[in-house]
């Protein structure tokens, strides 16, 4: 009887450990999850941040190319007023394209581009767009590994109602994934 009730208790010692170990495990996937969208965020802020100016630079030499700067200042606004990451993430991929449209439009410009602010700003928004791509790629890693943790036995059992699946970081229209097209 004792042998037994030792066992049993063993027993439900083991799945009290597993059931810990895997609840801890799929709380720090969210937490890498959360962590990883921060790093995109604090991207997303410094383009926006470096907007204004690459805006202001272009205008000075661009005047007649206000639909295509309009477009960059409402595309950077909608970034700056998304509330949720999904959002955010359709906002910023329409603030590719139009930046992408911009720096296409500044090639009918030689005086622009050889202006050493705007070579500054284009290389630091260049950067700026490295680490965004950089940091959708680690998102949508911690993603797949947090969405596979939820949705895999025994996870999917441990994980519940609690535990949502999220969506990962993808380009959101056949626009962005177009290359711009080049006009003199």
């Amino acid at each position: 009887m004792t042998t037994a009730l030792i066992v049993i208790a063993v027993i439900v010692a083991i799945l009290v450990v597993t059931y810990i170990t895997i609840y801890n495990g799929i709380v720090k996937k969210d937490n890498r999850c959360d962590n990883a969208w921060q790093t995109i965020d604090a991207q997303l802020q410094r383009r926006n941040d470096l907007i204004p100016n690459l805006v202001e630079t272009v205008k000075g030499y661009a005047k007649h190319e206000s639909e295509t700067l309009s477009q960059v200042t409402n595309a950077r606004a909608a970034v700056a007023g998304a509330a949720t990451p999904e959002a955010k993430m359709a906002a910023s991929a329409d603030l590719s394209n139009a930046l992408s449209r911009l720096l296409v439009t500044v090639e009918a410009y030689p005086e622009l581009k050889a202006n050493t602010n705007f070579q500054q700003l284009q290389t630091d928004l260049t950067d700026t767009e490295n680490k965004i791509s950089y940091a959708r790629m680690s998102y949508n890693d911690c993603v797949l590994e947090y969405n596979n943790a939820i949705t895999t036995f025994p996870g999917n059992i441990i994980a519940g109602a609690k535990f949502r699946k999220r969506e990962g970081f993808e380009v959101s229209s056949e626009s962005v994934r177009e290359a711009p097209q080049v006009k003199f």
